[in-house]
């Protein structure tokens, strides 16, 4: 049976981004990622870019406020603040003065967005937020087109002390061919450390994990999925140590009867 999931990267807030656009928008997605297995999401609306508007101290509130709604609608789901962060300058100072969210409001963790059409080197904001004990999550580097372009730059940001966050949609084939090989390609090796649902709304991209958990098993093994949909966002989400590196992955054997069934 799978494990409760924790969804570290979720438009949940309402209004406020390209996410939820109201509060029925806000339930609707909260009560389809319960009937996922989630338990515990962090609402990360954007910040910086295109979204420097957004304050810290407004999510704070916001976060509250659709916890108190969910709440007193019945429904199960813990709510915790954090931002999808664009890499921009300032990012460390406002980060230290709570401007920018980190996950969980920890300034722990960060998720760290590039933009989608080419890939910039990390490694001096990843070396300036390791400066202030902040490690940084690159969020779904296989929608990356720069990434995409050029596969091997994932393991040496790995092996740098990156996080990898991949959207479960990846895996499932939601965003096309390409995303869904490099999602499989990065499962399959270990480079991956997080899935999370990156959720806009209820009808199009819905905060679904259940099945990318269960691709996520045959590629790279039940502890690794487990690790990678419940235990490593459990730590991130609570300001605790996430391993880095890559994950050990042992991948589900397939039975003589699958392949049988499968064929058929």
């Amino acid at each position: 049976m799978p494990p409760n999931f924790v969804d570290i990267h979720c438009h949940m807030l309402p209004g406020i981004d390209d996410g939820a656009r109201d509060n029925a928008d806000s339930l609707a997605m909260a009560l389809l990622a319960v009937d996922e297995g989630i338990e515990t999401v962090v609402v990360t609306p954007h910040q910086l870019g295109a979204f420097s508007h957004n304050l810290g101290d407004e999510i704070r509130v916001r976060a509250v406020e659709l916890q108190e709604l969910l709440r007193a609608n019945g429904t199960p789901l813990k709510v915790l603040p954090g931002a999808d962060v664009r890499i921009d300058d300032g990012l460390i100072d406002k980060l230290q003065s709570g401007e920018v969210l980190s996950v969980g409001d920890h300034r722990r963790h960060v998720l760290l967005e590039l933009p989608h059409e080419l890939y910039q080197p990390l490694e001096p904001v990843l070396e300036a937020l390791v400066a202030h004990g902040i490690t940084g999550i690159l969020t779904h580097p296989e929608r990356n087109r720069g990434i995409l372009a050029q596969p091997g730059l994932v393991e040496p940001l790995v092996e740098f002390g990156c996080l990898m966050q991949v959207t479960a949609g990846s895996l499932t084939g939601a965003f096309g061919d390409a995303p869904r090989a490099m999602a499989e390609r990065m499962c399959s090796r270990g480079l991956v450390h997080f899935l999370a649902t990156d959720a806009h709304g209820p009808r199009s991209r819905r905060p679904k994990m259940l099945d990318a958990f269960r691709r996520a098993e045959e590629l790279a093994g039940e502890e690794a999925a487990i690790a990678w949909c419940s235990g490593n966002p459990s730590l991130a989400a609570a300001g605790r140590e996430v391993p880095a590196g890559a994950t050990q992955v042992r991948p589900a054997r397939k039975s003589a009867w699958s392949f049988w069934r499968k064929a058929a």
